[in-house]
């Protein structure tokens, strides 16, 4: 069995791929209506959709889980995402943790936690 792939919940789709390709090149893979698959795995459920599924509210900024990417020119991602995405919500603005590593974390437009931090 395999992993294939992690699914986040977002209320406008469009708008998440555009944020999604914007800031981490993902392109979009399969268009199904409301279920939109991009590369590296990546699935966006719209969230009408998904509290049909689960009969449940959605929980943005729930702090459950996180999308975790790597980048070596950090501090470039940090100057396109100010540039792109200047009111983006941050948990923390780019640190450097006591064993080295340089991290920021943020929140999609949907209230999801993304870190980006370099490779180790």
């Amino acid at each position: 069995m395999k992993l294939k792939n992690v699914l986040i919940v977002v209320k406008d789709i469009e708008r998440a791929r555009q944020f999604y390709h914007d800031l981490f090149g993902l392109e979009m893979i399969h268009d199904n209506d409301g279920n939109m698959i991009l590369t590296e795995g990546m699935v966006l459920q719209e969230e009408k959709y998904w509290k049909e599924f689960l009969g449940k509210e959605i929980i943005p900024e729930n702090n459950a889980g996180e999308l975790y990417f790597e980048e070596r020119d950090i501090e470039g991602f940090v100057e396109k995402l100010e540039k792109y995405y200047p009111d983006v919500k941050y948990v923390n603005r780019l640190m450097t943790h006591s064993w080295g590593q340089k991290v920021i974390r943020f929140y999609d437009p949907d209230g999801n936690l993304i870190e980006v931090g370099t490779p180790m």
